[in-house]
């Protein structure tokens, strides 16, 4: 074991590492961030040596950022980035003990997700009704549940025989997602004005490149003003989708498997948000 390994060449092993198990470009920046902030900190206070950090030291760093103004959340998250590169330097064994591990996570609630009411979706449906590349966007978010990314990375071979193949997506399981009457119809009538384009994303844009997820959430984002509805995100979409099929009595475990859950509590914990959920058997994906 190296005992003069530097926290910055350490940090640049760990991007190396994330890289190779296919992580999201967001995600290697994300984590990049908050490990850089951290190895500034530690820089500060003449700790540059992967050894010389200790676990008051790490409780110090988010003490300081709270001092600025970041919150439970936020810093729950930077310690989640903390522990991640920690276990990456134990398991090479840059390391025998991990300092994070003595750090407790800041407390704090959750917010409740944001479940659109139908006469929300529909003035969004209607709003974007002009537009069929977000008018499919919308519906297949909406009537599938997939998360952005997944929409993003949809090629046309994905779609098949009223069935979207989700291929493998941030360590999320691939999977197979039925499509209902109003998503198929939403995407023929996309695919119909298409741009001719050797790209085989499903969704591009009007020179034929692919859809960048950021892209897609500016332009969706930009339907909800227009329709007026407020305090609302792209992945809210996915919210809806999944109180709406537990009011209708659909399974936990067929909901969870379609909306690629690697937990059942991580379905489970919209039930305290749905009121008359049913708590039925139903595998069948209804419209919204």
């Amino acid at each position: 074991m190296n005992n003069v390994v530097k926290l910055r060449d350490a940090h640049g092993k760990f991007q190396d590492f994330l890289k190779t198990k296919n992580r999201a470009s967001a995600t290697i920046l994300a984590y990049g961030k908050d490990i850089e902030q951290l190895i500034g900190f530690m820089e500060n206070i003449e700790k540059t040596d992967i050894h010389e950090v200790a676990g008051g030291d790490i409780q110090a760093f988010l003490s300081k950022l709270q001092g600025e103004g970041y919150t439970p959340k936020s810093l729950s998250r930077k310690l989640n980035s903390t522990r991640t590169f920690y276990r990456f330097l134990k398991v090479n064994e840059y390391i025998t003990d991990d300092p994070s591990l003595m750090v407790d996570h800041p407390k704090y609630e959750l917010n409740p997700p944001r479940i659109l009411s139908p006469l929300e979706y529909r003035a969004l449906r209607d709003a974007a009704s002009v537009d069929s590349r977000i008018y499919a966007i919308i519906e297949v978010l909406l009537q599938t549940g997939i998360r952005i990314g997944e929409l993003a990375a949809l090629k046309l071979d994905n779609i098949n025989d009223g069935i979207l193949h989700i291929n493998k997506y941030e360590g999320h399981p691939a999977r197979e997602v039925p499509l209902n009457r109003r998503a198929k119809e939403a995407l023929k009538r996309y695919l119909e004005t298409r741009p001719n384009t050797q790209d085989n994303h499903v969704f591009v844009t009007k020179t034929g490149r692919p859809f960048l997820v950021r892209n897609i959430r500016d332009a969706v984002e930009r339907y909800f003003k227009k329709a007026g509805i407020e305090n609302v995100k792209i992945n809210d979409l996915r919210h809806t989708f999944v109180a709406h099929h537990l009011k209708q009595g659909v399974s936990l475990v067929f909901l969870s498997r379609v909306l690629g859950h690697k937990r059942l509590s991580s379905t489970e914990r919209y039930l305290q948000y749905v009121k008359d959920n049913k708590n039925g058997e139903s595998t069948i994906l209804q419209e919204l």
